[in-house]
């Protein structure tokens, strides 16, 4: 095996959880409007999102790994064919590229709400950081993904268990009471659950396929199932903290960052340093996914398709943090499920292929070749010919 296989399974669960987590995950607000307006029942998302994550992760990882993929373009060219597929291809595109953008208005958002800097700065500085990267690789991405995500989790972590811990009465009276689904992206928790999932899977996928060619099919499959659960626990957590505040946390752009500044200031400037961490980790993955499928890397257009995009994810920035989450993932929800659907097909179409090949291959080894039965004739014909002279 060479080195490009030998990621390890917390690499793979990293990059997984790395991709998915940043500006809506770790900031609480994309983890409230999808699960904490529901309360209670935002829990039972929460259970059936971690299932769709490991289950789906897993058919991407080794379809990257089977199609040695280096971009998302060939995974979704075979599961969906040339039609969807192509559909799939320009739903994930343009979202990794909305990704971008959400990210650096994500930076923007806390630049303005907790170092008191313009918004425009932050935007800047994430996007300007995130070309740098790019443009050095898909092995600087993991790199600076798995390095990134055990920071977040433990600071995802640490501020739940105190805030939960503290005032487990809180959370209780909300379970018991609070439900606002009107102001969820969409009233029904078992659809929002499966949007979340559509969505985040669009925008890892551009990641996760390149990674599955970079391991073998046993590793991805725990990578995957622990990435899967990494992330539904990590959004359990982030759901019950902001619950356990949800009077006012529900008014911040960075719900999060409210709930840690109840433990101290000290913890609200970490889990905000932890935070532009974790943004910068998906906006790195989005842009990389974006760049890949447009451009090869270390071509001249790979580096000018890498600019443009960031000059572009910088304008479009500005529209607003909340609203973009609100809005955008959502409806690349919806879309996203052409690329769901496409998955269940390919994995549905292997398990048919794959006995029927393997029964042709069974067959074809017990029936002689023709060039093994060119040699079984010319050993008769020898035998004959011995036989005559010796007569």
């Amino acid at each position: 095996m060479t080195r490009k296989k030998q990621l390890s399974v917390f690499t793979i669960a990293a990059t997984y959880i790395g991709t998915v987590v940043g500006a809506g995950f770790a900031s609480g607000q994309e983890v409230l409007q999808f699960f904490g307006y529901f309360g209670l029942p935002g829990i039972l998302g929460l259970v059936l999102t971690t299932i769709l994550l490991a289950f789906f992760g897993y058919l991407i990882l080794d379809l990257g790994r089977r199609l040695h993929a280096d971009s998302h373009l060939p995974l979704v060219r075979y599961a969906g064919g040339k039609w969807i597929g192509t559909a799939v291809d320009w739903v994930i595109t343009l979202f990794l590229f909305g990704g971008l953008v959400t990210m650096g208005a994500g930076a923007g958002a806390i630049f303005t709400e907790q170092l008191g800097l313009p918004f425009l700065w932050g935007s800047l500085a994430m996007i300007v950081i995130s070309l740098v990267t790019v443009l050095t690789g898909i092995a600087g991405v993991v790199t600076s993904i798995s390095f990134v995500v055990p920071l977040l989790l433990a600071a995802v972590f640490g501020v739940a268990i105190y805030t939960i811990a503290t005032d487990p009465g809180a959370l209780l009276s909300t379970l018991r009471v609070y439900a606002n689904p009107g102001k969820a992206p969409v009233p029904f928790w078992p659809l929002t659950a499966l949007l979340y999932a559509s969505y985040n899977l669009v925008l890892s996928v551009a990641i996760l396929a390149p990674v599955g060619s970079m391991s073998d099919a046993r590793r991805l499959k725990i990578g995957a199932i622990l990435g899967g659960i990494g992330l539904g626990v990590g959004a359990a957590a982030i759901n019950l903290s902001i619950l356990t505040h949800i009077g006012r946390a529900a008014n911040f752009e960075i719900p999060m960052i409210y709930v840690a500044g109840t433990i101290s200031p000290l913890a609200r400037i970490g889990y905000t340093m932890v935070l532009l961490a974790e943004i910068y980790t998906t906006a790195v993955s989005s842009l990389y996914g974006f760049v890949a499928r447009m451009g090869k890397q270390g071509t001249a257009k790979y580096r000018w398709i890498t600019l443009g995009a960031g000059a572009a994810a910088f304008g479009l920035a500005q529209f607003g943090f909340s609203n973009l989450v609100g809005t955008l993932f959502p409806a690349v929800g919806f879309a996203g499920f052409l690329l769901l659907g496409s998955l269940v097909y390919g994995f549905i179409k292997d398990r048919k292929v794959k006995p029927a090949v393997e029964a042709r291959e069974a067959v074809l080894a017990r029936q002689p070749t023709p060039a093994m039965a060119f040699e079984v004739a010319e050993e008769l014909a020898g035998e004959g010919k011995d036989g005559n002279e010796s007569n």
